[in-house]
């Protein structure tokens, strides 16, 4: 069995490492960004559905939730399920005391079971409507206020991300709004760190990588890509800015949502997930969302399906690909954390197949190598320099289970023989300094 610890607010507010790669807590304590998607949390379940949902995620390791005050589905408009809706006549400059009661109330349940609040102001449908439900409620002017608003509020919080954005671009007239917003919240907020969530294939470094209020740098790769294209278009790119902010993947292929929104073309499963967590973290990615389509939306009988949902929240909430993120997180704490880099020389085969794409990263004594097709790979041996010995184990992403393989010299090549083929078969090959 897995046991995870939630997390220790004892440590101290999140900071960037000293390496400008990783969240930490204020003691040096490594922070595990590994979130779920819950954007109409506020909006859509009651406290008692809450405190089930964070107790589920907290037992599979998550220590992040993603959610939006100003939700995405007619949020401005339609009540919660106590019959609160967050601003008076729709005006960021007078809102709803009762609302905001009841997010304080729902962020200090999330500090009850470990979890950080990631916290979107407002979805982009407010900002620039385009397919959403909008309306468009923001200027400059009151853009600012409201971020002020909210940072006096959430300033003494301590479970606070701030995630400004929501699924849009930031060209245009746009970026002013969004600015605004960012600096409002901060005028009254230094304490915590705050990054954009951008529309899909786009990354936040393309309008706010030298802002002083974009500590950290987030990307969707959506879901429509199917192969490792778009991590090296969004991630890789990233990993490689100056100066350095750390990266990750914000909003990847959720599990059970139609591939390019289309069921033609197939639903995108655990083996999907996992393949895009561990691409994602092998490749630089300081932490990881999951998503589901359920979930996101808190899909129920009665409601309007969005992108062909087909399930109740409840009942996905254990879908496969959602124990991957408790395995995933395990395996990385079993080694050095704040060491760790993308490292793609340990791969000798002829890796330029994206769809089965292998690679790999490494630590201050060991490195872990992601075959996502289980294909056979060679893999160098005179990487782990630094030892004489190694110590080589399988890791499967989809149970956790570890097996060791064998005691070998560090020199020369491995071949990796994964024991199952093809996809949904994905596999870790673990090389481990033997002192």
């Amino acid at each position: 069995m897995v046991d995870l610890k939630p997390v220790d607010f004892s440590h101290g507010r999140l900071v960037i490492s000293d390496n400008k790669r990783y969240l930490v807590h204020e003691d040096g304590t490594p922070f595990f960004y590994f979130a779920d998607t819950a954007w109409q949390l506020f909006h859509r379940l009651t406290r008692e559905e809450i405190n089930h949902y964070f107790q589920n995620r907290g037992k599979k390791g998550f220590t992040v939730i993603q959610a939006v005050i100003l939700a995405e589905l007619d949020g401005l408009e339609t009540p919660n399920r106590y019959g609160i809706t967050p601003l008076h006549n729709n005006n960021p400059l007078t809102p709803n005391e009762t609302w905001f009661e009841w997010v304080d109330e729902v962020v200090a349940m999330a500090r009850e079971h470990g979890l950080y609040i990631a916290l979107v102001p407002t979805w982009g449908d407010k900002v620039d409507k385009k397919w959403g439900t909008g309306p468009e409620i923001f200027t400059t002017e009151n853009a600012y206020e409201y971020g002020k608003y909210l940072g006096n509020r959430y300033k003494e919080t301590p479970n606070i991300i701030w995630m400004n954005g929501g699924d849009r671009s930031a060209d245009g007239k746009n970026f002013a709004l969004w600015d605004a917003l960012a600096r409002g919240i901060k005028s009254e907020d230094q304490q915590h760190l705050m990054t954009f969530h951008p529309q899909g294939e786009r990354s936040s470094s393309e309008w706010f990588h030298q802002s002083d209020w974009c500590d950290f740098n987030i990307f969707q790769t959506s879901h429509s890509q199917t192969d490792y294209g778009i991590y090296e278009r969004l991630l890789v790119k990233d990993y490689q800015l100056n100066p350095i902010k750390p990266c990750m993947d914000a909003e990847p292929r959720y599990e059970d949502i139609p591939i390019g929104f289309n069921p033609e073309n197939g639903w995108f499963d655990d083996s999907d997930v996992r393949q895009s967590l561990y691409w994602s973290l092998f490749s630089g990615g300081f932490g990881y969302t999951y998503g589901c389509n359920s979930i996101w939306q808190f899909y129920e009988e009665g409601r309007t399906p969005m992108c062909d949902a087909r399930r109740n929240w409840q009942e996905a909430l254990d879908l496969p690909g959602s124990f991957a993120i408790k395995y995933a997180r395990a395996l990385l704490e079993s080694f050095d954390y704040l060491s760790r880099v993308p490292d793609q020389g340990f791969i000798v085969s002829p890796n330029n197949d994206n769809k089965e794409k292998v690679v790999a990263t490494r630590g201050v004594d060991y490195a872990l190598i992601y075959i996502p097709t289980g294909k056979e790979t060679v893999v160098s041996l005179d990487k782990m320099n630094t030892t004489k010995q190694i110590q080589l184990s399988w890791f499967q992403p989809c149970t956790g289970i570890r097996k060791p393989i064998k005691i070998t010299e560090a020199k020369g090549n491995f071949t990796a023989r994964p024991a199952t083929r093809g996809k949904g078969n994905d596999w870790v090959l673990i090389l481990e300094e033997v002192s």
